[in-house]
């Protein structure tokens, strides 16, 4: 591979040379590896996290050269990439859960309009009101996870809960809006 394309130096500066990806990764991958081995608990997934970590490292650039370590730099990436998986997972496994306890079949009716209203918001919508209301998780976290800012979970919460209200109608015991 061409070592320039490599290189962690902007082209057009004229500092002093830092060192090229190519000799991070021969200095750090391994003592990562085994770092990130012993923080997940499986080699593999350190592995992942490492590897994704570089690749994050050449996308970023200029932030990654002015780090004064750069295994560190590339270690609290791993370490954070872990975590965000980790994150999905766990909230995955609380969705799953609630999808697989029993339903009662009197509410089978209202559970398959409620579906099928679901179908019909838009993806930013259903995946606020999926995280908030299935997966119990609090706006800000539901923010955090999405990627976005609170207000923003705020507004599609409360725009999927019209659509909603407007796709499902009135029924027995709901006061009118």
């Amino acid at each position: 591979m061409n070592e320039d394309l490599l290189s962690l130096k902007p082209r057009q500066r004229a500092a002093p040379a830092g060192p090229t990806l190519g000799e991070v990764f021969s200095r750090s991958y391994r003592r990562l590896v085994v770092q990130l081995y012993g923080v997940v608990g499986d080699i593999c997934e350190a592995e992942d996290v490492v590897q994704e970590a570089f690749v994050r490292a050449t996308v970023a650039g200029n932030r990654f050269l002015r780090a004064d370590n750069h295994e560190a730099w590339l270690r609290t990436t791993a370490i954070n990439l872990h975590r965000n998986r980790w994150r999905k997972l766990r909230n995955l496994a609380k969705i799953r859960h609630r999808l697989a306890e029993p339903t009662d079949l009197e509410g089978l009716d209202e559970h398959v309009a409620v579906v099928s209203a679901l179908r019909t918001l838009s993806d930013a919508h259903r995946q606020v009101i999926a995280l908030y209301y299935l997966a119990d998780l609090p706006v800000a976290e539901v923010a955090e996870t999405l990627g976005c800012p609170v207000g923003t979970v705020k507004s599609r919460l409360q725009r999927a809960r019209e659509s909603l209200a407007l796709a499902l109608g009135p029924w027995e015991g709901r006061a009118d809006v």
